[in-house]
């Protein structure tokens, strides 16, 4: 059940797409275009269980063998102190 407002800023919860970025192991897999809530306030995304399980089919199938997607150029920075 998706909540009706944000659990962080008690902003308002609208229906939109994003992008979900993970890492794994030393490669950045970031899906464009999925379904969430998105606080109109802080930008916090919500999924609903479906959403969360098709993300995990794809980062299952990112961790079991090749997958095709387009190469991204990243840059990995470290905050210091």
């Amino acid at each position: 059940m998706i909540p009706n407002q944000c659990s962080f800023c008690r902003g308002t919860l609208a229906e939109g797409k994003t992008e979900f970025m993970v890492r794994i192991g030393s490669e950045i897999i970031v899906i464009k275009d999925v379904p969430a809530y998105i606080c109109d306030q802080c930008n916090e995304s919500y999924f609903t269980p479906d959403t969360s399980r098709r993300i995990d089919a794809i980062l299952e199938a990112v961790r079991t063998g090749p997958v095709c997607g387009k190469p991204l150029a990243a840059i990995e920075v470290r905050m210091e102190g």
